[in-house]
């Protein structure tokens, strides 16, 4: 299967105009910054929001962004089978801020969440931890606690998909209020 195609931070900087920015990523993340007129669609509600994504993309060409370019790819993929054509930002959100392009910030004034692969990061740590310190104080089994998620990293991984973070995506603080 190929790629979805992408356009550099540069290219869609140099003509904002052109497009409908979708930002794929949770609630708590587009807070934390998003690029300019992004709307905020998470990747678990593509589906749910075809109808509008349609329309939108038959005005503009249509750009999804996530941070680093691969949820906006997996995005891309699921309206391509839906028969919406549209675009990534190569690199995501990061790329475009190491251009030197702002971000926006909602104006509600929402404090803002930390990146999903940072809470990924934390909670596999944890988990970790944790399964490591219950096979020393109670019993050995625990241990399996600790192999399950360095499993489930490996699959992550391996897939480009991460469970861990989907499960995370429907914590409140991560969700729209």
């Amino acid at each position: 299967m190929t790629s979805p195609a992408t356009l550099t931070a540069g290219q869609v900087h140099a003509r904002p105009e052109d497009f409908t920015v979708v930002d794929v990523r949770t609630p708590g993340e587009y807070a934390s910054g998003h690029l300019p007129g992004a709307v905020n669609v998470p990747l678990d509600r593509i589906g749910a929001s075809l109808p509008e994504l349609r329309r939108a993309a038959e005005d503009k060409v249509l750009l999804l962004v996530c941070a680093s370019g691969a949820r906006s790819e997996n995005a891309a993929r699921t309206l391509a089978a839906h028969g919406v054509t549209a675009i990534g930002l190569a690199g995501g959100t990061r790329s475009w801020a190491a251009a030197g392009h702002g971000l926006d910030h909602p104006a509600d004034g929402r404090r803002s969440v930390w990146a999903m692969e940072r809470q990924v990061r934390l909670t596999a740590g944890a988990l970790v931890l944790l399964g490591l310190l219950l096979a020393l104080l109670v019993h050995p089994a625990f241990q399996l606690l600790s192999a399950a998620v360095g499993a489930g990293l490996a699959f992550s991984a391996l897939t480009d998909t991460c469970g861990m973070a989907l499960v995370l995506g429907r914590l409140p603080f991560n969700r729209r209020r």
